[in-house]
């Protein structure tokens, strides 16, 4: 029995764990060989009678305490012995003591995460099926170096802090706990006590794996997944895969608002995939980029706050019903990018703010930890532990659901430390720039990682300045990226396309000056979901006239992004001319395929798609100048431009008209005297046109545009034309048998 000069001799540690603020309950808890005897100990709140082993001996009680102790002799009790106790009510519930447990981290995965380095952190930090000695159970682990004390709490503990206190590894700012018994399914949290302040904060698992509904945010206990893939053959063909020089369309789209279920609801990932797949293989594309299906808050964020960055959102299924989503696309040939968010993160009180009560993953200085437009932080890059916690939910995507690139969303605003800010809200760096050195540093780690573990797998910037080699190695100075958008092009192609045909001459630099720059990095040619809402309009109502101008102003500027130099992206809706901006709350408008000019609009985007994929001339040298040649670029006076697309061994011919007005007997220059047909044509009739057009067309020896060949054409308005060579035909066999 445990007399009163055993309280007094612990009593500091006693008084603090009552309290609820011990960094080392096992110092305590659990058992303690003294003087040949085992003591043990345990904290439990709402107990009346406590024993070990169901017929064992019974705990006292230390005085005016939830603390419970009893001495045996040494080895009497079982390594990993079971508590029975008894509640208020006579309830009675048994455990096995999680305080017998040693530690279960090792120190080379705690020196690898302190040094920013530990590329499967997600494997060690969170809540993880795990068996020691035998016994299975759950092993949490969170980092939080400005911590009292942490607990986990849940369903299994009525949520009480007092429970299952954790303890820390020392500097490393870890803290761990095998709780055993527990099975996945089970909701939790940890309750965070601050060191300084003594606050109390309930939190999410940075690391967790799947989450409750919201608005609920307890995350959930996860069993390791034992969903059976079936897309080897993609994932070998992947590595190998020459992207710089094969063509890529991008579908993007908002999971929550392509389509809806019969009551309007959400579809789960698994009916998703089915519908998807269909569609966008009907359309042509090859890719689909998923806006962002890391857990999120609110739906109007449409992800890009993100609070869960290793857990599809709940709001479409389960993460094996999204691995089903990826594994679906993958065996019908269709790539998955997934829009990730390592810029910000939102301030809700679960998720990361204040995760110890101290700007542990942000900065303190809001003029470096806040982005004021969006209401939410910055995080600290030049923290290792922030940085491995970002380098692994990038590779844990990867990794986990196969995924075949990222979408980095918002590197601009990570790259200036001035991204609209005022002048005097900011801070300089060392050098007294405006550069983000900690951010440029993560980034060019994280290309470098991916590419290196994930050989094949895009990681595409959304960057919008001027900022040099974002595309290019990091070992020559660059970020590292595979691609960037191009928005500079998207930009000025929609200002151009907005004004009124008649005025279009006057701003004939906006459809050439792309040219200027378009090798000097490996673009993207984006219009997504940010170009259709927020008083933007859909694409079709940027679209200048009535409604046969607008229509056709469209589908000429499809012909162009498909045929221009860079890979392809477009927004859900936008391939059949949505009438209005996209709203995420509800469905795209699909009976609009009902009309012949929408359904047009989808079967030249789906013709333009298999064009784009079929002609190697558009896609081999998208990103170098070899792949591209000006025949005219200065007929403002027509608004016209033409230019020829090719590879080592073909071309085509693009020839492009803004204006409403059919351009008859057009003469341009062409780089050989072969035949030419049409072999694409936004006029036609299937497309909701008028049919005018050309068939064959002979080259004469005519000099024009400084080509020794010319051909003479008919232009549809607002219109574009792909021309392609006539293969010659076979010579004919002359040979008699006598000649053999």
């Amino acid at each position: 029995m445990t007399d009163s000069s055993t309280l007094t001799e612990l009593s500091p540690d006693f008084q603090r764990l009552i309290e609820a603020r011990h960094h080392d309950p096992f110092a305590v808890l659990g058992r303690h060989r003294r003087e040949g005897r085992d003591i043990i100990r345990a904290f439990l709140p709402h107990a009346e009678e406590v024993r070990v082993g169901p017929d064992g001996r019974v705990m006292a009680r230390l005085a005016g305490t939830a603390i419970f102790e009893c001495e045996v002799e040494a080895g009497a009790a079982d390594l990993h012995y079971r508590l029975y106790w008894t509640d208020q009510t006579g309830q009675t519930h048994s455990f096995i003591d999680p305080y017998t447990f040693p530690p279960r981290l090792s120190e080379f995965d705690l020196y690898l995460f302190g040094e920013g380095r530990h590329w499967n952190i997600y494997r060690i930090l969170g809540a993880h099926p795990h068996s020691v000695d035998g016994i299975d159970g759950i092993l949490f682990a969170t980092w939080a170096p400005n911590a009292e004390r942490i607990s986990v709490v849940g369903e299994f503990n009525g949520w009480d802090g007092r429970r299952h206190p954790m303890r820390v590894r020392g500097a490393s700012g870890v803290w761990e706990l095998f709780i055993p018994e527990l099975q996945p399914g089970l909701l939790y949290k940890f309750e965070i006590r601050n060191r300084p302040h003594g606050t109390i904060h309930l939190k999410s698992d940075p690391y967790g794996r799947q989450f409750e509904l919201r608005p609920n945010t307890a995350s959930i206990i996860t069993r390791e997944s034992g969903y059976a893939w079936n897309d080897a053959g993609w994932l070998a063909q992947r590595k190998d895969w020459p992207w710089l020089h094969r063509p890529l369309s991008v579908y993007e789209v908002h999971a929550g608002s392509w389509k809806r279920d019969l009551e309007g609801g959400y579809l789960n990932y698994r009916d998703l995939a089915h519908d998807l797949v269909d569609y966008v293989k009907s359309a042509g594309f090859s890719h689909i980029e998923l806006m962002p299906v890391t857990e999120h808050p609110l739906d109007a964020s449409w992800g890009y706050q993100t609070t869960g960055y290793f857990a599809p959102t709940s709001r479409f299924g389960t993460p094996d019903d999204f691995r089903y989503f990826v594994d679906h696309c993958h065996q019908n040939g269709i790539g998955v990018i997934l829009d990730w968010v390592p810029a910000h993160f939102p301030k809700d009180a679960h998720g990361l703010a204040r995760f110890d009560g101290t700007a542990l993953y942000e900065h303190e200085d809001p003029r470096l930890g806040e982005h004021r437009d969006w209401g939410t932080l910055i995080y600290n890059y030049g923290r290792n532990e922030v940085k491995n916690f970002l380098l692994g939910s990038a590779l844990f995507w990867l990794e986990e659901f196969h995924l075949d690139g990222l979408r980095v969303d918002a590197v601009a605003s990570m790259l200036y430390l001035d991204y609209s800010r005022q002048p005097g809200d900011w801070i300089p760096n060392k050098y007294g720039g405006n550069e983000n050195l900690e951010a440029i540093a993560f980034l060019r780690d994280l290309n470098t990682v991916v590419h290196q573990q994930f050989p094949g797998v895009l990681v595409i910037a959304e960057e919008s300045t001027a900022w040099p080699q974002v595309t290019r190695p990091t070992w020559t100075g660059g970020l590292g990226f595979s691609m960037k958008w191009n928005m500079g092009w998207m930009h000025d192609i929609l200002v151009y396309m907005s004004k009124d045909p008649v005025h279009r001459h006057y701003h004939h630099d906006q459809l050439t000056f792309g040219l200027l720059y378009a090798f000097t990095e490996n673009f993207v040619l984006p219009f997504s979901h940010d170009e259709v809402v927020h008083g933007k309009g859909s694409m079709l109502a940027k679209m200048p006239g009535d409604e046969w101008r607008r229509f056709a102003n469209l589908r000429v500027l499809y012909t162009m992004m498909f045929t221009y130099p860079g890979k392809k992206l477009l927004f859900m809706g936008c391939e059949f001319a949505q009438t209005g901006e996209w709203n995420h709350t509800t469905a795209l408008d699909w009976p609009l395929l009902e009309s012949n000019l929408h359904k047009g609009v989808l079967h030249l985007v789906s013709d333009l798609n298999r064009l784009y994929q079929s002609t190697s001339a558009l896609y081999t040298y998208d990103f170098e100048s070899q792949g591209f040649e000006w025949i005219d670029s200065h007929d403002a006076a027509q608004s016209v431009i033409s230019y020829v697309r090719r590879d080592d061994d073909s071309h085509v011919i693009v020839v492009l008209n803004f204006t409403p007005v059919p351009r008859h007997n057009y003469r341009i220059g062409v780089p050989e005297p072969v035949r030419y047909r049409e072999v694409f044509n936004s006029d036609a009739e299937c497309y909701g046109g008028a049919n005018l057009g050309n068939w064959n067309i002979e080259t004469e020896n005519v000099e024009w545009m400084g080509r020794a060949q010319s051909a003479v054409l008919t232009l549809p308005p607002l219109a574009g034309i792909v021309l392609a060579p006539v293969a010659p035909p076979a010579k004919p066999d002359t040979r008699t048998p006598a000649d053999e």
